[in-house]
């Protein structure tokens, strides 16, 4: 005798599956929202426990985070916010020393340039940064490790020619300057080494007319570059 086909019956309840993750996935959205905004630890750990604990032990909304990485989320800035942040803390620090007059700080499509006049830093056609502006370099380059930022370091000369018993060209000697600073940057911060790159490009990039005096001291300098890239 053949047994009577029972009718499947429909599952209402169904639709409660696709509301479920439905909520869980808006829960989710405003969650990465939040976290990327300023917010503390503690008010980050309390929000993380209580989404943990609406949706039970096993499922976890916002992972366990540290005070650190809070405080990077707060770095997150657009490249503008950050380019601002940089050059107002180096000026503040040019105006704090009294160096403002021979040291400018711009901003260009490469990130935030330092420019430094080679009075300040070196004697006349000589590669040796003077000790009393060593600190200075110092200073500078404790602010921009703030930011993990590539940096570069470029000589530059005016159109005078060199030739004395250290250099035969102009290229050499900025080459040798923008290297030292390089070198006192890498030795004395905690910019890491394998961001920063020391270039010499002699008197091929001016920025005055080397035709006047004035010009001629204002292209003799050493840029420190803090890249966008």
């Amino acid at each position: 005798m053949l047994k009577p086909v029972e009718e499947e019956h429909e599952n209402s309840e169904r639709w409660l599956l696709t509301y479920s993750d439905l909520i869980t996935l808006l829960m989710i959205f405003f969650v990465i929202m939040f976290a990327t905004s300023n917010v503390d630890a503690k008010k980050f750990k309390e929000i993380s426990d209580s989404f943990n604990g609406a949706f039970g032990e096993g499922t976890a909304i916002i992972a366990s985070t540290s005070g650190d990485n809070i405080e990077s989320s707060n770095l997150l800035l657009n490249d503008t916010d950050k380019k601002d942040s940089i050059e107002s803390k180096l000026e503040e620090y040019l105006k704090e020393s009294n160096i403002s007059e021979g040291v400018t700080v711009d901003k260009d499509d490469r990130g935030v340039r330092l420019s430094i006049q080679d009075t300040l830093s070196f004697d006349l056609g000589e590669d040796t940064i003077k000790e009393e502006f060593k600190n200075h370099i110092i200073d500078i380059g404790n602010i921009i490790s703030q930011f993990d930022k590539k940096i570069y370091v470029e000589g530059h000369t005016d159109t005078t020619p060199i030739h004395n018993d250290k250099f035969s060209s102009n290229w050499q000697l900025s080459s040798v300057r923008a290297s030292n600073v390089a070198e006192l940057l890498s030795n004395n911060t905690t910019i890491p080494k394998s961001n920063i790159v020391a270039v010499g490009y002699g008197e091929y990039r001016p920025v005055y007319d080397n035709s006047t005096e004035e010009g001629r001291a204002r292209n003799r300098r050493v840029d420190i570059i803090i890249s966008d890239d």
